[in-house]
């Protein structure tokens, strides 16, 4: 049974909306438990899809993992028995590769099934491969899995990236956590995501120096499992700009608690250059509606700078705004199929490589359209909240992969959002 989404357009929004954890932390944190002797409790966990796709991986490992509700999981690994994670699970969710350091480093062997195609371009695992090989893991790859043994452990080793890579550096920091000897890790990812796995490693005694930095120095405890406490998920940054960017495509003013601010300055920095107020007030952003809402140059790189994972949306708002934008996606090759899409909304964007102009403002008519990825799809609920008519947004199964509770939410702010069965 497939799901899909009925929006009313011309909406005016008002109110506040509470932010999830976010799904990037929550997975990286869910793979660390492999490293832990106890049972640990994670609260701020995200009621989506992924979440639940990676807690039945670590079950099949032989773990236990239990929600306590819909928002609090405890997981006990000291039972994991197996250490093949198989194709079943990993081609479900690409970050399950995030078990391969972890179980490598635990038990000095696994199999994990490679992830194969990504709808939004190539995410290759070479960089994580590789740093494995220099610390000292044989890595062969068998009938679509990669097949790792490191009898003796992990050891120490020097590490550069050539390229940054947030899930590559998530695992080879783990990986490190249990290695033998203190492993230097350079270009590490400065994501919020990666900061919070080493301080949760630098609170479990695992000695780590740079937190925070492109630049860190890893103590490994030689194969002893960590004492790892509760763990708390940091907000999610993407739900909480998809929100603000619901405030600013219908200029009205909305406000998103438990949010984290200081995670979002690239975002909110945008905001300001087209016009918009932003308040901000402990854990609670507010966006302000402007008189006119002003075109913007945008280009995606790594944290700290404007995310990838933002891009489809400000694209949306860029359709409401006054003159040309132009948005530079440097990160994935094929991040721009929610074009089309909008086109049939009537958008008028042209595409040269990698480079995409945002001729505005558009005036929407609602359509029948289709989401191709997580991003894409809040995009096309995003014009369709300025579209005139109702539009029907299909295969909605991307967005409940990334959102808790979509349409809950939006409604929450005055949203005429349903979702029926097709």
């Amino acid at each position: 049974m497939m799901h899909y989404l009925k929006i009313e357009g011309n909406a005016k929004l008002s109110g506040e909306v509470k932010i999830s954890g976010a799904k990037n932390a929550a997975l990286p944190i869910i793979a660390l438990t492999l490293l832990a002797k106890n049972k640990i409790n994670l609260t701020n966990i995200p009621n989506v899809a992924d979440i639940k796709t990676l807690c039945q991986l670590l079950v099949n490992l032989g773990a236990k993992c239990e929600f306590k509700d819909e928002n609090s999981l405890s997981i006990d690994t000291s039972s994991v028995n197996s250490t093949t994670a198989n194709y079943d699970i990993v081609r479900k969710m690409r970050a399950s590769i995030l078990t391969l350091g972890p179980l490598l480093a635990r038990f000095g062997h696994c199999e994990v099934s490679l992830p194969g195609g990504c709808a939004i371009g190539q995410r290759p695992i070479d960089l994580h491969l590789s740093a494995l090989e220099k610390m000292g893991a044989n890595i062969e790859i068998k009938q679509g899995y990669v097949v790792a043994t490191a009898p003796n452990g992990l050891k120490a080793a020097k590490i550069v990236f050539d390229k940054i890579t947030v899930t590559g550096s998530e695992n080879i920091i783990m990986a490190a956590a249990l290695a033998h000897g203190t492993t230097e890790l350079f270009n590490v990812a400065l994501e919020p995501e990666v900061v919070q796995i080493c301080e949760i490693l630098a609170k479990s005694g695992v000695k780590i120096e740079g937190i925070g930095t492109s630049e860190l120095k890893i103590t490994g405890s030689g194969q002893k499992l960590l004492e790892i406490c509760d763990i708390e998920v940091i907000p999610d940054r993407i739900e909480a700009g998809t929100y603000l960017c619901a405030g600013a495509i219908t200029n009205s003013k909305i406000s998103v608690t438990k949010a984290n601010a200081a995670h979002m300055t690239a975002i909110l920095n945008k905001f300001e250059e087209m016009g918009f107020g932003i308040e901000i007030d402990g854990d609670k952003i507010t966006i302000l509606p402007t008189n006119e809402i002003k075109p913007v140059e945008i280009r995606t790189t790594e944290y700290p700078g404007f995310p990838t994972d933002m891009q489809a949306q400000f694209m949306a708002l860029c359709l409401a705004a006054n003159g040309v934008s132009t948005i530079d996606e440097r990160l994935f090759e094929n991040r721009f199929m929610h074009v089309s899409e909008l086109a049939r909304m009537g958008a008028d964007i042209r595409l040269n490589g990698h480079i995409a102009s945002v001729y505005a403002p558009a005036n929407l008519n609602a359509a029948d359209v289709m989401a191709t990825d997580l991003r894409a799809s809040s995009a096309l609920i995003l014009a369709a909240l300025i579209a005139n008519g109702e539009s029907l947004v299909h295969r909605i199964y991307h967005l409940d992969r990334g959102y808790e509770r979509l349409e809950e939410k939006f409604k929450s702010l005055g949203a005429k959002i349903v979702r029926l069965e097709e």
